[in-house]
């Protein structure tokens, strides 16, 4: 017959109480919290309180880490390696402002606009961690791929959660706005997906074409000007300019007449 497991003590069946209570966090720091208690000797309350701040704090990270893999932004990204001299243009303290978020809590859209390799994304991407790190809910995606998604969701019976998915996040980033020629099913979609956030929710739209141009990948101009007008209203628009990020290694021959 098995003897039954001796308790060591009473802070035994304290974290065994924590855990049960789902206060896994605060069962591990125990110890250490009790013994700064004996050192700093503080009052009941302040040492209560000392334990339920090492529990939320631990809360609130785990609640940021699943921030961040849902939002499907990848490794981290932040602004501190941002060559803002390649932009003259760019103010810095205007894409700093940004990381405050401000713009999502007044659920106004933000568009980065200019030619390929220009820091768009990387401004997108990181704008997007620092909301996860705000608690924001945020989910980025290819607009091409994030319309094939609901497309695909009608044949299948997913399209309600693929379509909630792209609709409920605080921040949507849609990421190569004009690759690719939409055809009157995705047009479709964009529309609906852009008419339920209006207002709503806060949508970075990343693209290589002004909105002048939309109507080359949109093939009808009456929903082109729609969602274009949606998506600008009241919005912070960054244009992009200079030379790209991404310069070939060596070049060799003459330039091409159109180069």
């Amino acid at each position: 017959m098995a003897r039954p497991k001796k308790r060591e003590g009473p802070l035994d069946d304290v974290q065994t109480l924590l855990v049960a209570l789902n206060l896994t966090t605060t069962a591990e720091a125990l110890p250490r919290l009790l013994a700064e208690a004996e050192s700093k000797s503080p009052s009941y309350s302040e040492f209560l309180r000392a334990v339920l701040e090492v529990e939320q704090a631990a809360r609130f990270d785990r609640k940021i880490q699943r921030r961040i893999r849902w939002s499907k932004l990848g490794p981290y990204v932040s602004l501190d390696a941002f060559n803002f001299a390649d932009r003259p243009q760019l103010s810095p303290q205007v894409v700093r402002e940004l990381l405050a978020c401000r713009f999502i809590e007044e659920r106004r859209n933000l568009i980065l606009v200019g030619k390929p390799s220009t820091g768009k994304t990387t401004v997108a991407k990181a704008i997007g961690h620092a909301a996860c790190r705000k608690a924001h809910s945020v989910y980025n995606g290819s607009t091409i791929e994030i319309l094939e998604t609901l497309h695909a969701g009608r044949a299948d019976g997913t399209y309600r959660k693929a379509f909630r998915r792209v609709t409920s996040p605080d921040l949507l980033i849609l990421d190569d706005a004009g690759f690719g020629d939409l055809g009157k099913q995705a047009t479709n979609e964009l529309f609906r997906l852009v008419c339920a956030r209006y207002q709503q929710k806060s949508t970075i739209v990343v693209t290589n074409l002004p909105f002048k141009r939309w109507g080359e990948f949109i093939p009808s101009a009456a929903q082109a000007v729609a969602i274009a007008d949606r998506l600008i209203h009241d919005a912070t628009i960054l244009r992009f300019t200079g030379k790209p990020y991404r310069p070939p290694r060596d070049i060799h021959g003459a330039p091409l007449d159109d180069e």
